[in-house]
């Protein structure tokens, strides 16, 4: 039965009792309670005035700790930060979804500064992965994804440069989508690297991921599904673990069994971009360097990790020149290798590690961020746009496809949905949990 305050009201509670819950430890930085009451209580007063700004109206979200929140310290999930000034406005996308009558419920936990795949995080805590607390969450939108796992809010607005919105929905088991470069206008979140950052959408389904689009969009992009995918030979596959591509092979033979055309085939583009990065360095980790790299002398709050990963990245701004110089043109090749098709493979490679493992070798940390997020950031130097799949495992179908063609990657995984079925992890939380 609803209660005087309405749907809204109720749904914003929920909410906030869940980011109390012990499974949501350090899921969220902030919890914005009084904005969320406020915001929750007007899209009731809509509503009982056949009013609603839309079909989200009342739904609450959240936000990665990147994007400003009003009233709120921008954490970038990083001690050295913490003490900053609070935002004096929303950031221009928090905007955006407050017209849409969205409830913010806070900001979400992340790898600091948005600077790892893995989403371990030794100041807020790291997020507690809802498949196995013992593993990583995934990164670096680590706190999103798993607020949506749990249930905390169907929709989390994250931030994806290298895989940090792909990779965290993978290892938690929600559908994460990164979205083409400024498909929902100008960035004015945090930068990791205004090179290749891009905003992200995690939520339970296709379907859900697909909405939240149309309305930031605010047209409808439905497009024919895409029947045609490229599975990458190479290291794509090779490299996978036996358990990855076990689950990434059964997904395809059961896409082949609904009618889709998959085919398995060398493209050029992703070895060349590859080999380029392993040559010269990343954008991301100069991106990085030019954004952070003074902290170094000038904090002695940073992670031990991050602190590697900045200092091995001080040269590169001069030795990552051939991999800028060459973006543009492998991305143009890509676009053509595809020739309308999606490209299909295994989001990471291997299954999420332990928590444990990492803590106990730098060695072993570094190595495994680098190898988490191998496959997602050649494809984020390509310009492709994703969206992540829950297979069994936790891990991750990914589906891509090259810049601007976000419909393309939508419709396509959606009915890659359809045909694998595969829940994600928070599939037993009602569908009616939330106004609609």
């Amino acid at each position: 039965m609803e209660s005087p305050n309405g749907v809204a009201r109720d749904a914003c509670e929920r909410a906030l009792a869940r980011t109390a819950d012990a499974a949501a430890r350090s899921t969220m930085i902030t919890v914005t309670h009084e904005r969320a009451r406020r915001e929750a209580d007007r899209s009731g007063g809509r509503r009982r005035d056949d009013a609603l700004f839309g079909p989200l109206d009342g739904v609450p979200v959240v936000w990665k700790d990147l994007f400003d929140v009003a009233g709120t310290v921008t954490t970038c999930g990083s001690a050295s930060l913490a003490d900053d000034p609070p935002a004096r406005a929303d950031s221009a996308l928090v905007r955006r979804c407050a017209s849409l009558g969205m409830v913010t419920v806070g900001k979400t936990n992340l790898s600091e500064f948005a600077f790892s795949g893995l989403g371990i995080n030794r100041r807020f805590g790291t997020p507690v992965n809802p498949v196995d607390p013992a593993l990583v969450p995934g990164g670096s939108s680590s706190g999103s994804a798993v607020a949506v796992a749990l249930g905390i809010a169907p929709f989390a607005i994250g931030t994806d440069t290298s895989g940090s919105v792909r990779v965290p929905a993978a290892f938690s088991g929600c559908v994460g989508y990164r979205a083409s470069r400024f498909r929902y206008g100008e960035h004015d979140f945090r930068p990791l690297s205004p090179t290749l950052d891009s905003v992200g959408l995690l939520a339970r389904s296709v379907a859900d991921v697909r909405l939240l689009d149309r309305l930031l969009v605010g047209r409808d992009g439905r497009v024919p599904a895409v029947r045609r995918a490229v599975v990458p030979s190479g290291e794509w596959l090779d490299d996978c673990t036996p358990a990855v591509r076990s689950s990434f092979d059964s997904a395809v033979e059961t896409l082949r069994a609904g009618g889709a055309d998959v085919t398995v085939e060398h493209v050029e583009s992703m070895t060349r971009a590859q080999e380029l990065l392993d040559a010269h360095g990343t954008i991301v980790g100069a991106d990085a360097y030019a954004t952070y790299g003074a902290l170094l002398s000038t904090s002695a709050n940073i992670e031990p990790a991050t602190a590697r990963r900045l200092a091995r990245n001080a040269d590169v701004a001069q030795s990552v020149r051939p991999v800028r110089s060459a973006m543009a043109p492998l991305r143009a090749r890509f676009a053509a290798e595809l020739a309308g098709a999606v490209l299909l493979c295994p989001t990471v490679r291997h299954e999420p590690p332990r928590i444990d493992d990492l803590l106990a070798s730098d060695e072993v940390y570094d190595a495994c961020n680098a190898s988490t997020l191998r496959t997602t950031m050649v494809l984020s130097y390509l310009g492709a746009c994703g969206l992540t799949l829950p297979m069994p495992g936790p891990m991750g179908l990914l589906v891509s496809a090259p810049d601007g063609d976000d419909d393309v990657v939508l419709a396509a995984a959606a009915e890659m949905e359809r045909l694998t079925r595969y829940p994600s992890a928070s599939a037993a939380r009602p569908a009616d949990a939330w106004p609609s």
